[in-house]
């Protein structure tokens, strides 16, 4: 596993859309499809690297807090499953209705969405606002496994309130950090 930050990009993008197929459902989404009325929150996770592991309850709670307030969430595996199978659809699928995911989990097997959206690690943590720019692009919280710090989602909470609220966005947006997507050769 390689240490990885989240790639720092000059935020206002536009957040690219994609179709890709539910692990849960089978169902065929797109950014379009799943954005929120408020803004939306796109994550790349996966379902074996310890930094994911470390936060997804993390992850789960804002989902259930914010969703209600019109944040559309989505988790995104681009990871190489031939490499890495516990990130297989079928594992992705059993590990959503295991934690129960209230978001859809797809799967990105040709990686064309990862590109498109500069992702690095997992976690990468990109949040848009209601006309889809990318308003933040950083950590969840400053915890990492073993470092003792709060596992609180204390940095991605105050720039979703903040997006909420109309008002810009706390700087600075440090990276997020984890392990590298696994590229397929």
């Amino acid at each position: 596993m390689a240490l990885t930050p989240t790639t720092q990009i000059p935020l206002g993008f536009e957040a690219p859309d994609f179709k890709l197929p539910d692990t849960v459902t089978g169902n065929h989404y797109s950014f379009h499809d799943l954005k929120g009325e408020k803004g939306t929150l796109v994550l790349f996770i996966c379902n074996h690297c310890p930094y994911v592991i470390h936060v997804q309850e993390e992850l789960l709670r804002i989902a259930k807090d914010y969703q209600p307030k019109g944040i559309g969430v989505v988790a995104i595996s681009s990871n190489d499953v031939v490499n890495y199978p516990a990130d297989h659809p079928d594992k992705m699928k059993e590990l959503a209705e295991s934690l129960g995911f209230t978001f859809p989990y797809l799967y990105d097997e040709t990686q064309d969405v990862a590109r498109a959206y500069d992702a690095a690690c997992t976690p990468d943590i990109s949040l848009f606002d209601a006309k889809n720019k990318c308003v933040y692009r950083g950590q969840l919280d400053g915890s990492r496994p073993g470092n003792g710090v709060p596992n609180d989602g204390a940095d991605l909470r105050k720039a979703m309130d903040a997006m909420l609220a109309g008002i810009s966005i706390p700087e600075p947006q440090l990276p997020s950090v984890g392990c590298n997507i696994k590229w397929k050769s």
